[in-house]
């Protein structure tokens, strides 16, 4: 299955940010978990997370340090902040409002999707 573009931008940050709760990651790791989480269904690529923490850090939602993996490479290790601890909270109960919206729009419809995606 394909996922619209849009609603890839639009889940990012707070696929990141609750990833990052969980533990500091480096981008590689980050890439991993999002296609573990999603079932395969979500490739990010570099050039999708890069610049996404990049403008994490602007916003002071995340800190990076680098470090060295158990090969020895250089890795930039993702941490999430107190700031990016609030955004993720305030993100959550926006998907919330917005989860329970399309519960509700596709349980009115009973379409053959709503219940093969378990939502009604």
């Amino acid at each position: 299955m394909r996922i619209d573009k849009d609603l890839v931008a639009a889940s990012a940050t707070p696929l990141v940010l609750g990833i990052l709760a969980d533990g500091d990651l480096y981008g590689y790791a980050i890439l991993k978990r999002v296609s573990e989480l999603s079932g395969g269904g979500m490739q990010w690529t570099d050039g999708m997370l890069y610049p996404l923490l990049h403008r994490l850090e602007r916003l002071g939602y995340v800190s990076s340090l680098w470090g060295t993996s158990d090969a020895g490479r250089r890795r930039k290790h993702y941490t999430i902040t107190p700031a990016g601890l609030d955004a993720l909270a305030d993100r959550q109960e926006q998907w919330t409002v917005v989860a329970d919206a399309l519960r509700q729009v596709w349980h009115t419809a009973q379409g053959p999707s709503a219940a093969r995606e378990g939502w009604a």
